[in-house]
């Protein structure tokens, strides 16, 4: 039987909570990135934001932008440090090929959920997303609260 692929254990280094909340997920991938050796070395000391990051589709390829990995003083002497640039994503091509049909023809965004260790690799979740409204967010709120008050109901009992 095949193994089921799970969610970041505890080798995650940044989530994207924003991203749950405001899209509903449709499909996930696993992205390696492309980084340069300051930016792993922030990474390691836990200095990532992926708070306003998506991911853009360009020319057959797909890149991370708006993730903020702040530069260590210690690590970073040596080199310019550009903490929001443009980050290349490393996927299959039917992987791509997916993504891009989903933008293109089904009006997917893609967004950045979140940033974990595999091994000794950073790796990159992403989803394929659709906007939530307004109403969808009170509605997954009141779901939230009243499994709560389930919880607590079931556990007097």
């Amino acid at each position: 039987m095949a193994k089921k692929k799970g969610k970041p254990s505890g080798n995650t280094i940044a989530l994207n909570k924003r991203a749950r909340h405001d899209y509903f997920i449709e499909d996930t991938f696993e992205a390696g990135l492309v980084l340069q050796g300051w930016e792993v070395k922030s990474i390691r000391a836990g200095k990532v934001n992926l708070a306003e990051s998506y991911v853009l589709l360009k020319d057959g390829e797909a890149f991370l932008f708006g993730c903020h990995i702040t530069p260590l003083i210690s690590a970073s002497t040596h080199v310019v440090a550009d903490p929001t640039r443009t980050r290349k994503l490393l996927l299959h091509d039917r992987e791509l090929a997916q993504l891009f049909r989903g933008v293109e023809q089904q009006g997917y965004t893609v967004v950045a959920l979140a940033m974990y260790w595999k091994q000794h690799r950073v790796k990159l979740e992403i989803g394929c997303a659709k906007g939530k409204k307004m109403h969808d967010k009170r509605a997954t709120e009141k779901e939230r609260e009243w499994n709560k008050a389930k919880e607590r109901i079931m556990k007097r009992h």
